[in-house]
């Protein structure tokens, strides 16, 4: 990775950052080599990236004819606008983020046990675990669900959090994303390492 700074290598931080957010992208490769890139509903689940879909179409003929493929996911965070640089150079425009880089191989997985837990992890992730009816295997259209296993050979993860700046500067960018308030401004701030105070409605400020 050639931005060392910003790389993750704890497993439990990637787990969070996949947890954190409920859309992926699968790349597999199609018939005449071209990636095939597709957006998912997924969890991560027992190790395992699982999602469902229907029991036929592009993506299951690419994982089948080559079970090589690779996921990801993105969290984007912050902008850096062209009015936050003194000089308003665009070129200096920057994006907050973390991201996850699986490569793996994938599966279908059959009917039964692993195929019912999975369904049931994936809804309770983007139910926010409430309470929902179980999948069961006589659960309305199970056999007609297909469920895809991608089991990881590989896991690279990045945070872009300012870690290459000084403490004063990475202070003075948190200053500004607490004022400013935009979605995903305050958890920027937060991954940044900052406590904050306030509310939305007298606004946020660095604590100390």
């Amino acid at each position: 990775m050639r931005r060392k700074h910003c790389e993750i290598t704890d497993p439990k931080e990637m787990t969070r950052v996949l947890a954190s957010t409920t859309i992926g992208r699968m790349a597999t490769v199609d018939r005449e080599g071209y990636p095939y890139i597709t957006p998912l509903n997924f969890v991560f689940h027992e190790g395992c990236v699982y999602f469902h879909c229907a029991p036929e179409g592009e993506k299951l003929d690419n994982l089948t004819r080559d079970p090589r493929v690779c996921f990801e996911v993105d969290v984007p965070l912050a902008y850096l606008e062209v009015g936050f640089n003194p000089e308003r150079n665009p070129c200096r425009t920057h994006q907050l983020y973390h991201s996850v880089i699986i490569r793996g191989l994938a599966r279908i997985v059959p009917d039964g046990e692993l195929k019912t837990a999975a369904l049931n992890a994936l809804v309770a992730k983007h139910e926010g675990n409430r309470d929902f009816p179980p999948v069961t295997l006589d659960s309305l259209a199970y056999k007609a669900c297909c469920v895809v296993e991608i089991k990881p050979e590989r896991m690279t993860a990045k945070s872009d959090l300012s870690q290459n700046k000084p403490q004063d500067q990475k202070r003075q960018v948190a200053e500004h994303l607490a004022s400013r308030g935009l979605p995903g401004d305050l958890e920027a701030v937060r991954a940044m390492g900052f406590e904050l105070e306030g509310s939305q409605e007298s606004g946020w400020r660095l604590k100390g």
